[in-house]
């Protein structure tokens, strides 16, 4: 590995992560951005207590270290064209891969090879700016052992598939990013939870008087699992003055793809689908961006504001659960929690996380 690359190979030195668990969330696909967000300017985000900084050169959108090689200075804080971005202390200028391609100070000399920018990988999808702090999957994950067998959730890392996306026919929307104060595990966990929709949603879709959860299973998967979930729980928001068919069940197709994404395919009458991806990307251990785009079939003249105002009515009311939840961190030891059998996706997903080899932090 370069010298370069190296820099982004061990956690920072303000790093809340326990260095082991770092090393092997670094290795998976997390977005970081909306793809309208960036746009001439650089953009400063965080990842995994990482400063990383987003900007483009031409088609290429490129994710990088956000420190000048220079002297050490944020390049957020600079000035971007479409194809470079300038350092704000002594305007080096950084363009595709992050290769330095102008010093103003000395504009005929031989730019150092050095003076380049610790970058990732850098995917646009849904209308996200995907990366991966440590793409290195060539390399076994920590107590991975040649089986002939393939371990759910020990797959290369790759970016989480969304349904009906690229379907025709469908409407897709990319929400805006939604910030809480929690830590990512403790709120995927949430989303797919199926026993707290009467209690933390009555006031936007669910009955609190429909409150009984229906036996499912959950089956694993190459990078999770999944689970089918039929109830009478109507999807419909309060006030829309829809209903369904008297009789009507409801499947909730839940695809957990550890460690922090999950999907939703909420089946409507008349074949009506509705997919959401809840993309949790853990800027701290106690910090959390959440992405979230969405695809129907239904109603697809709706306006985007009110997917978005709906969206956000729903993780505020989640919100105020996950933030209160103690301890912060997701405890994978069975023996802090006690679960009940509605907790089936709950377990799956702690047996998921244990099996990626994450430890201490998820049991303090």
């Amino acid at each position: 590995m370069s010298d370069i690359r190296a820099a982004l190979a061990a956690p920072p030195s303000d790093c809340s992560f326990d260095p082991d668990d770092w090393a092997i969330l670094a290795r998976h696909w997390y977005p970081v951005a909306l793809s309208r967000e960036v746009g001439d300017q650089p953009v400063a985000v965080r990842l995994l207590d990482e400063q990383l900084v987003i900007y483009r050169a031409g088609s290429q959108v490129v994710v990088a270290r956000d420190l000048c090689p220079h002297r050490g200075v944020p390049l957020s804080m600079g000035v971007g064209d479409g194809r470079t971005v300038a350092c704000a202390y002594h305007g080096l200028r950084f363009g595709a891969d992050g290769a330095c391609v102008a010093i103003p100070a000395h504009p005929a000399a031989k730019i150092p090879a050095r003076m380049a920018l610790a970058t990732c990988p850098a995917e646009e999808r849904y209308g996200l700016i995907w990366t991966c702090l440590r793409p290195d999957s060539d390399r076994p994950l920590p107590g991975d052992t040649h089986t002939g067998e393939t371990t759910p959730g020990r797959a290369i890392p790759v970016i989480p598939r969304m349904p009906h996306w690229d379907d025709p026919g469908f409407q897709r929307v990319t929400c805006p990013s939604f910030d809480l104060a929690a830590f990512a595990g403790r709120q995927v966990e949430g989303f797919l939870d199926v026993a707290h929709f009467a209690f933390v949603h009555a006031g936007s879709f669910a009955d609190p008087d429909n409150t009984e959860v229906p036996e499912y299973t959950s089956t694993p998967t190459e990078h999770g699992f999944t689970a089918d979930y039929w109830s009478t729980v109507a999807n419909f928001p309060h006030g829309s003055g829809l209903t369904a068919p008297p009789g009507f069940r409801w499947l909730r197709r839940f695809d957990a793809h550890l460690p922090f994404t999950a999907t939703l395919v909420v089946h409507f009458p008349d074949d009506g689908r509705l997919s959401i991806m809840n993309a949790a990307s853990p800027v701290s251990a106690r910090q959390t961006r959440m992405f979230a785009p969405i695809a129907k079939n239904f109603a697809t003249d709706q306006p985007a504001q009110d997917i978005y105002d709906f969206n956000v009515r729903i993780f505020a009311e989640d919100r105020t659960i996950v933030e209160a939840q103690r301890p912060e961190n997701l405890p994978l030891d069975p023996r802090i929690e006690v679960n009940i059998p509605a907790d089936r996706s709950s377990v799956a997903y702690r047996r998921g996380l244990r099996a990626l080899g994450l430890s201490r932090f998820f049991t303090a």
